[in-house]
């Protein structure tokens, strides 16, 4: 039985939620431009530093995200995602106040994304474990795209905004902005943590209910080879849009104005997913995904020579969609398969698979770049992306994985 959108935001709590994920999105949506040329424009900002403190916060994402897991099953979903907010919160703001004295010290550029990091790493695996604690699993794929269509709506709202910002006020006042959107996104979800209570009943170790997890993740194959296989399409993700894209958008064309345009295209292809994922139904979803995702190397490659601004904002748009209509598609068949009790553990190995390389991406684009050519580095990430999309491709676990019907926990 299919429910209607009137019944689907007749669900209690779930207003509440969709509103604190836009409001933290919509400072998402600022701080990729904010932090990039705040960066970039201090007196020692390079392509390296920025490629440095980026990776710091994946880094600490990955050290944490399996013990996040671990601490998302046990003291409650929604009251991690709402800490985890909250606290991040306290260190962007000590990053705004470095940030307007026009002189922020390297180690307090680190600590405050390091801190960033790791609340990243408990609030990507307790994420997960929120939308199936609010709505039935039938209701699943479709709360989740509705929740994708409010969050990338106001990522684009976000970076349109935080251009403007950053190009007429500066990067602090957009830094400031997102701190305090955390806030007010952690204080929301806070308010109704109990419905996802704490784990009271498990006497296992945090070591056991790892380990637990583990066997959980490695059982599904699917899940090994795509978590995997995405790692390095992140990995040449990074280098590209992270890195050599805000230097590309100053060296070619007007700075965080372009490149802001480029982040709101990929923000409206995340809306247009989102709108895809509420009706799609497909027989090998994985399938669908992989062969999309050659938008990736379109993308690269757009910014190689480079095209016109408005081109590569185009493939911008089609990767955007491509990466929400995985996230959608994903998590929901993440929530089918997998058992409801280990559910963020898997995520957290999942995250942690996910994000792997994003650090390598983002360490050896600036130095790869000078060695070799902004242009040469990112046909290079065209070529390679292209080859691990191919690689999944190949494998029949993936290309011919199908979504169970009716839930059967076990």
């Amino acid at each position: 039985m299919q429910v209607s959108f009137n019944e689907l935001f007749g669900y209690r709590y779930i207003k509440r939620f969709y509103f604190a994920r836009f409001i933290s999105n919509f400072g998402n949506g600022m701080s990729p431009i904010a932090l990039a040329f705040g960066i970039l424009h201090l007196p020692n900002g390079d392509a390296n530093l920025l490629g440095l403190v980026l990776g710091s916060t994946t880094v600490a994402m990955l050290v944490m995200s399996p013990f996040g897991g671990v601490l998302a099953d046990k003291f409650g979903r929604v009251k991690a995602v709402a800490f985890a907010d909250l606290v991040a919160a306290t260190g962007l703001f000590v990053q705004v106040a470095f940030f307007a004295t026009g002189n922020v010290p390297l180690i307090v550029l680190l600590l405050v994304n390091i801190n960033f990091g790791l609340m990243w790493g408990i609030f990507w695996p307790a994420m997960s474990g929120v939308l199936p604690a609010l709505v039935p699993d039938e209701d699943l794929q479709k709360t989740n795209a509705v929740n994708n269509f409010f969050s990338n709506g106001a990522i684009i709202l976000g970076a349109a905004v935080g251009g403007i910002i950053v190009a007429g006020w500066g990067s602090t006042w957009a830094l400031a902005i997102d701190a305090v959107t955390f806030v007010i996104g952690g204080t929301l979800l806070f308010s109704f943590r109990h419905v996802s209570p704490a784990n009271a009943q498990s006497e296992n170790s945090m070591l056991d209910d790892l380990i637990h997890g583990w066997k959980i993740f490695t059982s599904y194959r699917w899940i090994v080879i795509g978590v995997f296989g995405f790692s390095f399409i992140v990995l040449a993700w990074a280098a590209g849009e992270n890195v050599l894209g805000p230097l590309i958008a100053l060296e070619e064309f007007n700075g965080a104005k372009s490149w802001a345009l480029v982040l709101t295209f990929e923000g409206f292809g995340l809306i247009i997913g989102s709108i895809i994922g509420i009706k799609i139904k497909l027989k090998y979803p994985l399938r669908f995904l992989l062969l999309i995702s050659f938008s990736i190397s379109l993308y690269m490659w757009s910014m190689a020579k480079p095209q016109s601004i408005w081109f590569i904002a185009f493939c911008a748009l089609l990767w955007g969609m491509t990466i929400d209509l995985w996230t959608t598609i994903w998590s929901t068949a993440m929530a089918r398969e997998v058992p409801r009790e280990a559910l963020s553990r898997v995520s957290s190995f999942d995250a942690m698979g996910t994000m792997l390389l994003r650090p390598v991406g983002l360490a050896i684009a600036g130095p790869l770049s000078m060695a070799i050519g902004l242009s040469n580095t990112l046909y290079a990430l065209a070529i390679f992306s292209a080859v691990f999309i191919l690689g999944m491709l190949a494998v029949p676990a993936m290309r011919n994985m199908q979504i169970t019907e009716d839930r059967i926990d076990n």
